[in-house]
């Protein structure tokens, strides 16, 4: 089955249901399966105490709160049913991540075929709860978690009835150090859970995402924006659609390079099999009845006469005819 590929929009439509829409554009033309946003009702998410993340207060300033500014980048319900329909139409996937109850059962009415669960609700118990009882298959990224954590919310979402779960490897750092990327940790996920794995990832560029396609990752999710100049906390980790588009070719390639795993000759290569390979030919002119040694044979190419695997049979043998210098010798 081919790698998922996930546009995450996220918030970077700053809040405008026009903007989304542009970028779902985008991410059809990019070349996506999927364009996804993130579905929240502020005042559920954060709590008026809470402060934002370093990487917020670099990108929006530190003068607001996390809830202020979660108030302003977000849209609600009503644009989500638009968005839906727009992505409908559009002939793209439509997916958004909810961050509270309240959400994740709007978007249960949207009848979504998949669920996203984020990596900073892997703790929720409530949250996976009301997620697992939609029965439906699930992608659950685990940024910041352990193998215990992963253990435990796996644990819920089977107890509850959820479909299968797909997880993601991600590093919630935006951007992701390329040293803290731990690709290889994907693989001890599906070890450890037996689970399909994927990738999130947060590194500048998009080399550790086809790095996880060679990995293995049957879904990768990659935030993109149509401008990283553009105020919000996510658009300078994000790619541009250019880039993204760049990204979704190189996987596409590598998935078509990974091939099917076993070694046999390719019809590409086979033509060029007698021109690559040498033959066994005489390394002067050699007399019809004269012994065969290494003084008067040799090999070169093409490869389509006597194969130079058969060089000691040839020795010591007499020559069937005359054979003029670098003639295919006949045995």
């Amino acid at each position: 089955m081919a790698v998922w590929i996930i546009a995450e929009a996220g918030v970077n439509h700053n809040g405008s249901l026009e903007m989304a829409k542009k970028m779902a554009r985008a991410a059809l033309e990019a070349g996506a399966d999927v364009v996804k946003y993130q579905t929240a009702v502020p005042e559920l998410v954060v709590s008026r105490f809470a402060e934002k993340a370093e990487y917020q207060k670099e990108q929006t300033g530190a003068d607001e709160s996390q809830l202020e500014m979660t108030r302003r980048i977000h849209f609600g319900f009503d644009a989500h049913r638009a968005l839906k329909e727009y992505c409908d139409g559009l002939g793209i996937r439509y997916l958004s991540t909810p961050f509270d109850l309240a959400s994740v059962d709007f978007l249960a009415s949207l009848d979504l075929p998949v669920y996203k669960i984020p990596s900073g609700e892997i703790t929720n118990l409530p949250y996976l709860e009301r997620v697992a009882a939609l029965k439906k298959p699930v992608i659950l990224s685990t940024g910041m978690s352990t193998l215990f954590e992963i253990e435990d919310a796996l644990a819920v979402l089977e107890n509850g009835g959820a479909g299968e779960v797909t997880l993601l490897h991600c590093n919630t750092e935006y951007p992701t150090p390329f040293a803290d990327a731990n690709l290889r940790a994907m693989l001890d996920l599906k070890e450890h859970f037996g689970c399909p794995v994927g990738y999130s990832d947060h590194t500048p560029g998009w080399e550790a995402a086809v790095a996880a396609v060679a990995l293995g990752a049957c879904v990768i999710e990659k935030h993109f924006t149509l401008d990283k100049t553009l105020e919000g906390p996510d658009h300078k980790a994000s790619l541009e659609t250019d880039e993204l588009a760049a990204m979704i070719r190189a996987v596409r390639n590598t998935e078509l390079a990974l091939g099917d795993g076993r070694k046999h000759v390719t019809d590409s290569e086979a033509k060029n099999m007698p021109i690559a390979r040498k033959s066994i030919v005489a390394k002067r002119a050699i007399a019809a009845g004269e012994v065969l040694t290494e003084e008067n044979l040799t090999t070169k190419r093409p490869g389509d006469g006597v194969s130079p695997m058969r060089w000691h049979e040839a020795l010591g043998t007499r020559a069937k005819r005359a054979f003029a210098e670098d003639e295919k010798i006949e045995l």
